[in-house]
């Protein structure tokens, strides 16, 4: 495995030099070292993808008996899932290197049948929730249509799939009514409680909390706009820019009265926030709407660590929150729970379920319905009480 000047690993035939430059390498199917010069990564690991592929439009079909399902998948990650958020690049990763790599990674891909599909969604059962085995079901459709199209293969071999039930999902967390005031008096005294308070106002996700930036913010329209996410890799030590989860997580929303307040302290408390020299950073990301390239600055970032001047890691988030339930008294939950308790809140008090889903930015009403709202006891009596009263 190669390495960058920081020691991390860059994949087999890759390795950066001390002029900062990537130096790729492979072996063509003659048996030929094919070397080349790169001043990004990405080109240089896409160079070793393709070129294991020794993809070539004019007779890719007489070379294709070579190709293993693990090559194909590397050429894929690269070449077509490049502008997926952080998220979905390691939800791909994390479902093909432990559950599609040990069942079919090193079979030709040409030879590879439904049975062989179906025996990697078999082996997850009664060990994986049923929305993990659909994002292993999604990454390998998604790998294997893509080899039907570019001419790889010529038939699915997942026509046929049984996708069967895996383990009962467990129910998410949201706050009742009453834990809810008790965690905002117990968050009020900590330095993140207009985050906490945003997020019950928004229902906006970690990622995109953390990437707000004060161009997202519209005083006037009173407006909160989502373009990004930002999050912290353990992994490289580095802040990562994205594009949101999905096409529909692109949106803007209507600012709550409480959530207007909450920015504009934060905007008026701005000059006086203490800033690392991390914040001089700018950070590239695709956005997906036109495939083109935008910065932010971390500097114009409407959330920073009042101790250390930089973006707040969402792990302090997790760790602050599990020191305020202690605190109020309430069970210890995550950030989303916050994104749960919001669409919560907003079903009891009447918001029709389609505007919900775009408040949200989930992809279809579905999403909305079955995974974040959940009715509360009171409410469930409060509905009966409408039906009988007739109001």
């Amino acid at each position: 495995m190669g390495k960058d000047l920081k020691g991390r690993e860059l994949g087999k035939g890759v390795v950066q030099r001390k002029d900062k430059r990537y130096y790729a390498r492979y072996t063509d199917f003659r048996g030929k070292r094919i070397e080349g010069y790169f001043d990004k990564v990405t080109d240089a690991k896409r160079f070793v993808a393709e070129g294991k592929l020794n993809i070539d439009v004019s007779d890719v079909s007489d070379r294709k008996q070579s190709f293993t399902v693990d090559e194909w998948y590397d050429f894929w990650m690269i070449t077509f899932k490049s502008g997926k958020s952080p998220n979905t690049q390691r939800n791909y990763r994390d479902r093909y290197k432990s559950n599609i790599q040990p069942v079919i990674g090193d079979m030709p891909i040409e030879d590879v049948r439904v049975m062989h599909c179906q025996k990697v969604i078999n082996n997850m059962v009664d060990k994986y929730a049923q929305g993990t085995i659909y994002q292993t079901y999604i990454c390998m459709g998604g790998m294997l249509k893509s080899a039907v199209q570019n001419g790889i293969i010529s038939k699915h071999p997942m026509d046929g799939l049984v996708m069967p039930r895996g383990k009962r999902k467990k129910d998410v967390h949201f706050l009742t009514i009453e834990e809810q005031e008790k965690f905002i008096r117990a968050a009020s005294k900590t330095h993140n409680s207009a985050q906490f308070k945003l997020l019950l106002n928004t229902g906006l996700r970690t990622g995109e909390l953390i990437g707000l930036s004060w161009d997202d913010v519209d005083f006037e329209a009173r407006t909160i706009s989502v373009n990004r996410t930002l999050e912290y890799r353990y992994s490289t030590r580095i802040w990562r820019a994205g594009p949101p989860k999905t096409m529909s997580s692109y949106r803007t929303i209507p600012m709550t009265k409480e959530a207007y307040e909450i920015l504009l302290e934060v905007w008026e408390k701005k000059p006086f926030r203490k800033e690392s020299e991390l914040l001089k950073q700018e950070l590239e990301y695709i956005d997906l709407r036109n495939n083109t390239t935008k910065k932010i600055k971390l500097s114009n970032l409407v959330f920073i660590n009042y101790r250390t001047g930089e973006p707040t890691k969402n792990s302090s988030y997790d760790t602050n929150l599990y020191k305020i339930c202690e605190r109020a008294g309430i069970k210890p939950f995550c950030m989303h729970a916050l994104r749960h308790t919001f669409a919560t809140r907003c079903i009891e008090r009447g918001v029709k379920p389609k505007a919900l889903q775009k408040i949200l930015g989930h992809s279809n009403l579905a999403t909305t319905m079955d995974t974040y709202v959940h009715m509360t006891d009171d409410s469930l009596a409060e509905a009966m009480n409408i039906f009988e009263n007739g109001q």
